[in-house]
């Protein structure tokens, strides 16, 4: 009997052992390394760093805004790094009193940076080329400039759009001649949307706008030379009572053409599922794009993996018993459109789904100021809240859709990653993505506080959403702790490495705590098993 009990205490901790063995999650096939950090002395209350990644020399620049003291002038500069996150050159930008800071981008190895005067309707440019550390600067009284919304680079010009009169137009900025116009074949009136795509291969701008009526939603393709002349204008609409809401086209120069995007029922707040179309197989005699090809949300193989098997059963056998009568199931999910890839299959589309998060008071207000922008940087949004006191408050997002076409359009697969819900203030790109070295593997990644968590992509092979790293403080093994996590982004670079960055608050295991801007390096190195 002496020895019953510790044979069954012996029993009882193997089993225990097992099941704890049994529940722990399978390793990744890769895990992301964590090589270089850089750590700046600024905090979020007195300063804005803006990251912008140079893929074409494998560096970055920092945009940094100081706060003034006392009575002196915002500082900002442009500050290099290389691919080790090793300082480069430190140039000062000498914005005039009374601008802001706007829009930032970049083409090549120039970094363009756009502000705008607080008082009147003229724009500031500063110009820095990383190569040789000069800085060129410019200013453009254009006195009918009232927001600016997005900024693209294209052979040297910059395509700005703006706000003029209620209308939605571009205004083209040529800083060789110090010339601005504002573009007669782009005048939308508000609130139309338009996506610009600046190819720096084929050295053209192609415009994507989206028209409704608020019954039926159709684009319209507009392409301008690097100076802004229009050099072709079309319509692709869909048929029947589909409407065509918003899409992205195939960059570089190839014989391939490929528009891919989204499509509704009627109703142009929502995406009933996805469409694309080669832009090269033409028309029939009735005006009909001959190879628009539609793909419902349902039609998906991981779309709904979001939802447990028993509810997304019962919405299959609603729509069919809704198909048998000849109608449609309608969905309501609302989608952020990335940039289409290209890979050695085609193209690669990227998709966030979201909702926005609104606020309901109990008064009126007939105005105000938001900042819907980048954290702490971005253009300021006027934000008007209705007369039913409902106010857009936030946007959250959910899952990220990922979909491989071949060059004419043929959906080959599709996967999701199923996020920790993501909550911010601007409707802006959560999701990055990178190829792995081996070409056939993709990582899918973004940041929440101190944490990167990621998803391997094997186009529709399932693979879990869950895997997760810790932001590295040190590269020498250290143990601290991450008090506060504060503007966190995550930015893809080059090759298969990506930039986190952030505020952080980091505890040591003596002395006082550093108060940091940081930027690690992350990377996807390992080859796959």
């Amino acid at each position: 009997m002496r020895y019953l009990y510790p044979l069954i205490s012996l029993l009882l901790c193997l089993t225990a052992a097992q099941a704890q063995n049994a529940k722990q999650p399978p390793k990744p096939p890769v895990e992301p390394a964590q090589p270089y950090r850089l750590e700046l002395p600024l905090e979020p209350y007195t300063s804005d760093v803006l990251v912008q990644p140079m893929p074409e020399d494998s560096s970055v620049v920092l945009l940094v805004e100081k706060d003034p003291l006392l009575f002196s002038k915002t500082e900002y500069t442009f500050q290099k790094f290389d691919h080790r996150l090793k300082p480069g050159v430190v140039v000062p930008i000498p914005v005039p009193k009374g601008y802001e800071f706007r829009q930032i981008c970049a083409e090549g190895t120039d970094v363009y940076a756009l502000f705008q005067g607080t008082v009147e309707s003229t724009l500031w440019v500063a110009a820095f080329d990383t190569r040789t550390g000069e800085l060129g600067t410019g200013e453009f009284k254009t006195k009918r400039v009232r927001e600016v919304h997005d900024l693209k680079a294209l052979h040297g010009n910059l395509f700005v759009t703006v706000e003029v009169d209620m209308h939605l137009t571009l205004l083209l900025l040529d800083l060789e001649e110090a010339k601005f116009q504002f573009l007669p074949s782009v005048y939308e009136p508000l609130p139309a949307t338009f996506t610009l795509l600046a190819d720096s291969v084929t050295k053209r701008a192609e415009l994507i706008l989206s028209e409704t009526n608020g019954f039926k939603s159709r684009l319209q393709l507009k392409q301008l030379s690097d100076n802004g002349q229009l050099l072709h204008s079309e319509f692709v609409q869909a048929g029947s009572e589909r409407g065509l809401l918003e899409a992205q086209l195939s960059p570089g120069d190839s014989a391939a053409r490929l528009l891919a995007g989204t499509y509704t029922l009627r109703d142009s707040r929502y995406s009933q599922g996805l469409f694309a179309a080669d832009l090269n197989a033409g028309v029939t005699t009735t005006g009909q794009r001959r190879s628009l090809r539609y793909y419902d949300f349902l039609n998906l193989k991981h779309f709904f993996d979001f939802m447990k098997p028993a509810r997304l059963a019962r919405l299959r056998q609603r729509s069919e018993r809704l198909k048998a009568t000849d109608r449609q199931y309608r969905h309501r999910y609302r989608l952020l459109m990335h940039d289409m890839l290209p890979t050695r299959d085609g193209y690669v589309l990227v998709a966030e789904v979201y909702y926005p998060r609104y606020n309901y008071t109990s008064y009126n207000n007939f105005g105000g100021l938001y900042n819907y922008g980048y954290p702490g940087f971005g253009p300021l949004t006027r934000s008007y809240i209705p007369y039913n006191n409902r106010r857009n408050e936030a946007y959250r997002t959910t899952h990220a859709l990922i979909c491989g076409f071949d060059r004419q359009g043929n959906l080959l697969w599709d996967n999701s990653f199923l996020m920790e819900e993501v909550e911010q203030f601007a409707l802006r790109e959560t999701v990055r993505v990178r190829p792995l070295p081996d070409g056939q593997h993709m990582a899918m990644a973004y940041l929440k506080d101190e944490d990167l968590y990621y998803k391997i992509v094997d186009k529709a092979a399932p693979s879990p959403n869950d895997w997760q790293v810790k932001i590295q403080t040190n590269a020498t093994g250290a143990e601290e702790k991450i008090t506060n996590t504060q503007q966190e982004q995550l930015s893809a670079w080059y090759g298969s490495r990506f930039l986190a960055s952030g505020y952080q608050s980091v505890r040591p295991p003596t002395g006082p705590n550093r108060e940091i801007f940081f930027l690690n390096v992350i990377e996807f190195k390992q080859a796959l098993q």
